[in-house]
């Protein structure tokens, strides 16, 4: 037997632990421990049960998801996986008690599952969340669950991949028994119990099966749901196939049917980009050079400047961590309406179950109103939410310079502008910083954190560790125009306002980038936002545009009109009470009118056309900011856009997604958008290289890590 795998005896009964930190992931050598201690166990006639339970914080947190990346890339083989361990446990000689505390996710349940019984913390937690790497349970998970928990719950657990409460898995049949205290000890004592009792193996369960005719409904509304709520996902409609298996074919031929839809995921494009995007999420945290070991400022209170929509809801990102924050606007009118909606948008989690009353009262007694610059004096951090204006910002900071303690780090929340600028209105450039959030910002889960040239290490180290604190992915990115994300938002919306002023709908438009996989369209997305927004930052950014060059003038021309989107009911669709779009012919026979007067010619323009072109503006873009070094991997694009723009994680990332396609493709549609479009779609240098080196953006963050 290995390291990551002791056998013990207590009396008659055996115990398995399984010790590999942290998590107990099933990596290599754990199923062949845990097989070596059964052979053992069948073998010693002085054991009449046994336990197996995990060292450490909790039971198996699934598979090493490594090890799939290494299949796929042909570093490893696929070969028959946990499946004939399985069948070892449930063959076992002696009943085997499985005893789960912490998390028993993915592989861990299915370890968990082929044992004969199942006993469980009150707090531990049972699930299949392959799904969310684009895969499906590969080692019988959907051959074992409906046979414990029924159909329904099986689906529902390998189609949505979220966790089950010990409390709900005993309910539903995949526990046994709750075990109060000393799990140990109570599972040896409980296996002491069944230990003369018959064995039941769960291949062998098919009361929970239902009949076809019970199972056709929830089939059917589980497919259904599927494709509305999971849009061009495959795999959970394949964890349906094979569920559905198991309640027409014997437990191996279903087996066989699991593992081939699981090879099928397992090489699909959206489980390497879901698993790439898994990654990812992790890697952003590493900044090269930011060492491990950089002192962190202590975040124990906050500040907000500003009560509106983004300020509000900052101020609830810090209550919900538990950080009290004291919320400034210039008079109290504007104070009560930020209160009044932050209240608006707790009774809404209440109204859905998110939060209990309770804990609401708790969050809103965090949150302090104030007039008064002068309650800012204790704050650890303090938030600049204010209108999008150089002048006003440099205001507030020359304010927060002359009341703040000298330690306190002070944040803007700005979209666009010149954080260098912004702190060059202090006396403490080295402690101010960009912290970029996303609307609605008690929801999103990106934060951008913008480095100026002066932000001390101790700052960003802080931003990035409080970033997790808040529940959110902190993202670093360097200072330029729109940094990360709105930089390259700025070519994508160009492009898709180009495309209506050359004959596309608004609908077709957003119809072909919400099929590609978007959240929502360009044009809905900026209806939704406020047409004045961008408007407003255009203006102010107009006198660096370069002559002569085409600029987009139909969003800007509906401005003009007073058409600034949903919050007054008409920009690109038009939108009644509730909110809800509809195409609106107005606005289709005035940019026909405007671009005629324009010059420019209007044709039929296909879906093709429309993603490639919205979608590689992106690419190239993203291309520029890595090569100028605003971002300091493809990595941290992919999980922006993901995160912050609605863009599709299946597809993994513009980064990512261009990889797939092929950078030599990709280049080569750009070249051919330039000899038409003109010097807006001119290759970026990056893009150029890797092309022509055939190789792609993983492989330029590969080097960066290597170099590091």
């Amino acid at each position: 037997m290995n390291d990551l795998i002791q056998l013990t005896r207590d009396g008659d009964i055996a115990i398995i632990t399984i010790n590999n930190p942290p998590v107990n992931a099933i990596s290599p050598g754990v199923p062949e421990g845990i097989s070596e201690a059964i052979d053992q166990v069948n073998n010693d006639s002085a054991v009449t049960a046994v336990v197996v339970i995990g060292g450490g914080r909790t039971f198996i947190a699934g598979a090493d998801i490594k090890e799939f990346t290494k299949m796929t890339s042909g570093k490893a083989k696929t070969g028959p996986g946990l499946l004939p361990l399985l069948l070892k446990i449930e063959n076992c000689s002696k009943p085997v008690v499985m005893a789960i505390h912490g998390t028993a996710f993915g592989g861990g349940l299915e370890v968990a599952m082929a044992g004969h019984y199942r006993v469980a913390a009150p707090g531990a937690q049972v699930g299949q969340p392959e799904v969310k790497l684009g895969l499906i349970p590969g080692a019988a998970g959907t051959q074992r669950l409906p046979r414990l928990a029924g159909v329904a719950k099986a689906v529902e657990m390998c189609t949505d991949g979220n966790p089950v409460k010990a409390s709900e898995a005993l309910q539903a049949g995949i526990v046994d028994q709750l075990i109060e205290g000393d799990l140990l000890k109570g599972a040896v004592a409980f296996a002491r119990e069944i230990a003369h009792r018959p064995a039941p193996k769960t291949r062998e369960r098919n009361q929970k099966l239902g009949t076809p005719q019970q199972n056709a409904p929830i089939f059917a509304a589980a497919r259904d749901t599927v494709r509305k709520k999971q849009r061009n996902l495959i795999a959970p409609l394949a964890a349906i196939d094979a569920i559905e298996a198991a309640t027409r074919l014997a437990f191996e031929e279903g087996c066989q049917v699991e593992a081939r839809l699981f090879i099928d995921c397992l090489y699909s494009d959206q489980s390497k980009a879901l698993i790439h995007v898994f990654f990812g999420e992790r890697e952003v945290a590493k900044v090269p050079d930011i060492p491990k070991e950089t002192p962190i400022i202590p975040v124990n209170s906050a500040a907000v400047v500003g009560a509106g929509t983004m300020g509000g809801g900052i101020a609830m990102v810090f209550a919900n961590a538990g950080i009290p924050v004291v919320l400034k606007e210039a008079d109290q009118a504007a104070l009560d309406r930020g209160l009044a909606n932050i209240r608006k948008n707790y009774a809404v989690s209440v109204q859905r179950g998110r939060f209990t009353q309770a804990v609401v009262d708790e969050r809103l007694k965090l949150i302090k109103p104030t007039l008064d610059y002068g309650d800012f004096g204790q704050a650890d951090i303090v938030i600049e939410a204010v209108f999008e204006g150089m002048g006003l910002k440099r205001e507030v900071f020359s304010e927060l310079d002359r009341v703040c303690k000298p330690e306190a780090i002070l944040a803007s929340n700005t979209s666009t502008l010149n954080i260098d600028e912004i702190a060059s209105a202090t006396s403490r450039p080295a402690s101010v910083i960009g912290t970029h959030f996303f609307s609605p910002a008690n929801v999103m889960r990106l934060l951008e954190i913008v480095r100026g040239k002066a932000s001390s290490k101790e700052v960003i180290a802080t931003c990035m560790q409080l970033s997790k604190k808040l529940g959110k992915i902190g993202v670093l990115v360097g200072n330029c125009r729109g940094f990360v994300g709105n930089r390259m938002f700025h070519p994508y919306v160009r492009e898709s306002v180009f495309l209506v002023e050359e004959g596309a709908s608004v609908e077709a438009v957003d119809k072909a980038l919400y099929d590609f996989g978007m959240a929502m369209g360009p044009l809905a997305t900026n209806d939704l936002a406020g047409l004045d927004v961008g408007w407003r930052i255009r203006k102010e950014y107009r006198h660096l545009e370069k002559p002569g060059i085409r600029q987009a003038f139909a969003g800007d021309n509906l401005c003009e009109l007073g058409r600034f989107g949903q919050k007054i009911g008409a920009g690109w669709y038009k939108y009644d009470e509730n909110r809800r779009p509809t195409p609106d012919p107005e606005v289709a026979a005035l940019t026909r009118k405007w671009s005629a007067e324009a010059g420019i010619a209007q044709r039929q323009i296909p879906a093709e056309e429309i993603v490639d072109r919205c979608i590689y503006a992106l690419v190239n873009e993203g291309a520029r900011i890595l090569n100028e070094g605003y971002a300091t991997r493809a990595v941290d694009i992919d999980i922006i856009y993901i995160n912050g723009y609605g863009f599709p994680a299946y597809r993994g990332g513009p980064m990512w997604y261009a990889d797939t396609v092929g950078l030599k493709k990709v280049y080569d549609r750009i070249t051919e958008f330039q000899s038409v479009q003109g010097e807006l779609w001119e290759p970026a240098p990056l893009l150029k290289k890797l092309a022509a080196e055939g190789r792609t953006f993983a492989d330029f963050d590969q080097q960066k890590v290597a170099a590091a």
